[in-house]
């Protein structure tokens, strides 16, 4: 990345705003010692603005970022001296978004063991099954998941709340000095076709994996942000990181709520939101308070933007609408902003800058202009394979994400789905996602999920899973004459089938595995 183009976005930001002499050599001594980890970023936060809000509970507790770090610190000398974990030892973290969960990270970085962050909508066998593939020597849990980890290994050890804040208080003194290794933080893929995998994320090596993210979204320094996004997810997690460099006040709920939420803006004058979609459809759905949040930009990732729901909230919420497409392995790839979406509603945006992005062929050679292919995509974040020793196929620096996409002459990225989503019903390749954004935009329609089904005719055939409005109705038969109208005949769901909610993970994609119970 180059270094004027940094710089200058790095000043558009206020990151490089002057400051106190002594401050600044502390916060660039932070990051030459302690690298661009969790606890580097940490370290150097706390160095230049130690009395600055680092974390707002709900709960009503308020940590400074000296507080923060502090705490982090005594967690990691704790578990350093009662449960002997060393560089290269990996922790499970079960926790919702709370001030627990970050100290835990931090002070696993601290000490250089890998924290593997733990998807809280797991069940117990799943649990269970990380547990042995991680090889955890430890586990960090909210009380809430009591009765879930009890089928753990006896021989794992468990902290929950309580242990964990005895942890901070009964911490011996001593000193941290930066570990033989950097501890990684290993994501667990979405895993809604199964029991996920472990992805291991790297480290970033400077300002490039910032610049890019805040090039595009209008973050600065020391604003105030609410992450409602999961952090155990990659984009609550990449949140965190941004929010640790620009210094600023992170607001956090264990739980999302709309109501509480638009509460919580309000209150805290929050300058941003990361959040994942469907809680910008579920913002939706509660009246817009009086006065509406000055917010500057709300970003979502972690699953499609539904067809149609940037220009409605947007419409609501002035355009702070920013749509990043990424994955667990690549990190992100494009970026939309709210001029894009307005005139492309479901479009993933433009590669920010240092991001690369082509459309292949399955033998590796690049597609024309709007045909549909694999994605790939190149970056310095790229991840660091599986747990497991598996990777991802890669060619010329570029990794395969998984997805099936498209650029158009203005090139923007257009995803079309999963490749392992894409159906083929009497020879004809569908995807599914087309007919969804469609049956989304049926004002009786809350939310919509379109599957391929084993079909003894046609190999596969479509059906749709629909949730409507309180109050509303729709007839099977006039659902499928409206596809028709639209799309082509092979794009007709020949199974419609009305549910209360779609079943969703915590990072809100839909667990299509649980919706083809329905359909024989």
């Amino acid at each position: 990345m180059d270094l004027p183009f940094v710089v200058a976005t790095l000043t558009r930001r206020g990151l490089l705003t002057p400051g106190r002499p002594v401050r600044i050599v502390s916060q660039l001594n932070a990051l030459r010692t302690w690298g661009w980890s969790l606890a580097g970023e940490l370290r150097q936060a706390a160095a230049r603005d130690p009395g600055r809000p680092a974390i707002i509970d709900e709960d009503g507790i308020e940590l400074t970022y000296q507080d923060l770090l502090e705490r982090a610190e005594r967690t990691a000398r704790s578990m350093r001296a009662r449960h002997g974990l060393q560089p290269g030892d990996r922790i499970g973290v079960l926790c919702r978004n709370h001030h627990g969960l970050i100290e835990t990270i931090v002070a696993a970085t601290l000490l250089g063991v890998d924290a593997v962050l733990v998807n809280t909508g797991l069940s117990a066998a799943q649990l269970r099954t990380v547990a042995e593939e991680q090889q955890l020597r430890l586990l960090v849990h909210d009380d809430e998941f009591a009765e879930r980890v009890l089928t753990l290994p006896a021989d794992l050890p468990r902290l929950d709340e309580r242990a964990r804040e005895e942890l901070v208080a009964g911490a011996l003194p001593g000193e941290l000095r930066p570990p033989e290794r950097d501890g990684r933080i290993i994501v667990l893929t979405s895993g809604t076709t199964g029991t996920p995998k472990g992805a291991r994320r790297p480290t970033p090596h400077g300002f490039g994996p910032l610049v890019s993210i805040i090039d595009r979204i209008p973050l600065h320094v020391r604003d105030r942000v609410m992450i409602a996004a999961p952090i155990f997810h990659t984009w609550g997690f990449a949140a965190l990181q941004v929010c640790f460099a620009l210094r600023a006040t992170i607001v956090l709920h264990r739980r999302f709520d709309p109501a509480a939420t638009l509460a919580a803006l309000a209150a805290h004058q929050c300058d941003a939101l990361f959040a994942v979609p469907v809680m910008v459809q579920r913002l939706m759905e509660v009246p817009a308070p009086d006065p509406r949040p000055s917010l500057k930009a709300v970003a979502v990732s972690g699953s499609a933007l539904p067809g149609g729901l940037a220009p409605k909230f947007m419409d609501v919420y002035g355009d702070v609408l920013y749509n990043l497409y990424g994955s667990t392995e690549v990190s992100w790839a494009s970026i939309a902003g709210p001029d894009e979406l307005r005139q492309a509603p479901t479009t993933a945006g433009r590669p920010p800058h240092g991001t690369r992005v082509q459309i292949l062929d399955d033998d590796g050679r690049p597609v024309p202009q709007g045909r549909v292919g694999r994605i790939f995509v190149g970056n310095e974040m790229l991840f660091e394979g599986y747990t497991s020793g598996a990777s991802r196929e890669s060619r010329d620096g570029l990794l395969d994400t998984g997805d099936l996409g498209r650029l158009n002459a203005d090139g923007l990225l257009f995803v079309d789905g999963r490749a392992d989503d894409m159906i083929v019903s009497g020879g004809e390749n569908v995807f599914p996602s087309e007919v969804e954004d469609l049956l989304a935009g049926l004002p009786q329609v809350r939310e919509a999920a379109v599957i391929g089904v084993p079909d003894p005719e046609y190999g596969q055939r479509l059906a749709a899973f629909l949730a409507l409005h309180p109050g509303e109705t729709l007839d099977s038969d006039a659902v499928r004459e409206y596809v028709r109208r639209y799309l082509a005949r092979f794009s007709v769901p020949r199974d419609v089938v009305y549910v209360k909610y779609l079943p969703r993970n915590a990072t809100g994609k839909v667990l299509t595995r649980e919706l083809r119970r329905y359909v024989s």
